[in-house]
């Protein structure tokens, strides 16, 4: 009997060991995909009042609804570092709107170029330090995708919209159509081409960021009373759902759907402009550390592993996005750069857990801050002066109801944590973290056209619609 015992034990273990291989082999293939302030709001599921996505809607019901992700900060290039490096934005020193990423950093895609994948980038960039409306990253940039682990790249420094010029690793080419149909195109020729193998795509869109200009076909929708800004805003939203779709048709139809785990996300809140229906009654927007900054839609499809129809409230970040793509692949810890603030969330792939999280997400951007510890947000108003205050988004969802006075001992215990995290980050920023410390001086940021690099095209670029404003007075 004991020998009957062991042998069904161990085919137990041979079985579970089996189980969790399939799940896990092969490799599967990953595609990140991010919007361009896209607010929390902006989605068929949440009815919008104007907006439909269909296509958006049809991937949330073919995988995971993650109805509180987080974006890393509430403006984009934190939040882009953020999920590159798993770690909260100012360890990196990409304080705010385009400053650039340390280059001693660590990112995802290199951990897996580095194990065996093809890895490409597409669209939006904004890590290299150069603010003003999206140009080509010249070759010679020493912070292009290239820099940080992308085998292939089409990129532009930051928004674009139709007819963009952009940068194939250098070669500065110019694209017709909409920006959305554009990078999607792209992506698919890379995928097309290295099917065989394991690839690691990031798609991030210019839309729906301003200037707005959408196609005819793309707002034609919409009531003709509705102002012709709003219609192109909108506008730029149906470009990109349409594109979506394109993605995951011809993932169809190349075979590649079922291990292919598509993450959506946005990268900060929605903007003004967009109402309080943009960003789903949440309070604030772009810019806030209040839920209408941080707060966006996201979906995670994975038709292997993820079973379709699931929406979870479990509170998660883009700081997420690198520790549970490690996970799946069980990559060595040698790939981060430590600390990291994320974790993997990989169990909720697997089952429609209940669970709380067990280490609360903290953000901070120039001096707001936050920290939200599963129904409970501390939001640090003013980082200086420690001005906290202290909310249950379960039962206050626009953040109205300063519970701080009456949780003592929660909100001790959070800002404890909070202020003790700030300290970990200012080590970071030392250069703590890095292996003989900072090998170099962090630089600011600049507009691209008082780069001396730039000076060539000036002339040449002064007549575009996107560029014009600006190179009317540089140019003076």
């Amino acid at each position: 009997m004991k020998i009957k015992a062991l042998l069904v034990f161990l085919f137990s273990i041979i079985m579970l060991s089996a189980f969790i291989k399939a799940k896990k082999d092969p490799r599967p293939n990953i595609i990140l995909v991010m919007s361009d302030d896209q607010g929390w709001g902006q989605m068929g599921y949440y009815n919008h009042p104007f907006l439909k996505t269909p296509n958006l809607a049809k991937m949330a019901k073919s995988g995971l609804r993650m109805d509180r992700f987080y974006a890393g900060a509430p403006v984009c290039s934190p939040t882009r570092a953020s999920v590159l490096t798993g770690r909260a934005n100012d360890r990196s020193a990409v304080f705010a709107h385009g400053f650039p990423m340390r280059r001693q950093e660590k990112t995802l895609a290199q951990a897996l170029k580095k194990a065996g994948y093809q890895t490409a980038h597409f669209g939006k960039w904004h890590l290299d330090g150069l603010k003003g409306p999206g140009v080509p990253i010249l070759a010679e940039d020493n912070r292009s995708p290239g820099s940080f682990g992308f085998m292939e790249w089409i990129s532009v420094t930051n928004f674009f919209d139709l007819n963009p010029l952009m940068s194939h690793q250098g070669e500065i080419k110019q694209y017709t159509g909409s920006s959305s149909e554009i990078i999607i195109n792209q992506a698919l020729d890379f995928i097309t081409g290295h099917k065989k193998d394991p690839f690691f795509v990031v798609i991030w869109y210019g839309s729906p960021h301003d200037p707005w200009s959408a196609l005819d076909i793309d707002k034609s929708d919409f009531s003709a009373n509705m102002e012709e800004k709003k219609k192109d805003y909108l506008g730029e939203i149906v470009e990109m759902d349409k594109s979506i779709g394109h993605l995951n048709l011809k993932l169809e139809e190349m075979g590649l759907a079922q291990n292919t785990l598509i993450w959506f996300n946005s990268d900060n809140g929605g903007v003004p402009f967009g109402g309080t229906e943009g960003v789903g009654g949440l309070r604030d927007f772009k810019g806030s550390v209040y839920e209408g900054g941080l707060r966006v839609p996201c979906i995670i499809k994975w038709p292997k592993v993820i079973k379709p129809n699931q929406i979870s409230s479990y509170p998660a970040s883009t700081m997420d996005i690198f520790p549970t793509i490690a996970s799946i692949l069980n990559l060595s810890h040698d790939v981060f750069i430590k600390p990291i603030d994320g974790n993997s969330i990989e169990h909720l792939f697997y089952k429609n857990s209940k669970e709380e999280r067990k280490s609360p997400i903290p953000f901070k951007y120039r001096n707001q801050g936050a920290l939200i510890d599963n129904d409970y947000k501390l939001l640090v108003e003013n980082i200086e002066k420690k001005k906290y205050t202290l909310y249950n988004l379960n039962k206050d969802k626009t953040e109205s109801i300063d519970i701080l006075a009456d949780n003592a001992e929660k909100a001790k215990e959070m800002i404890s944590y909070y202020e003790n995290w700030l300290l970990s980050v200012e080590k970071s920023l030392r250069g703590d973290d890095y292996v003989g410390g900072l090998f170099e001086k962090d630089p600011e940021p600049e507009f691209w056209w008082n780069k001396k690099e730039y000076a060539p095209y000036l002339q040449n670029w002064k007549d575009r619609p996107e560029y014009s404003k600006q190179l009317k007075e540089a140019l003076k």
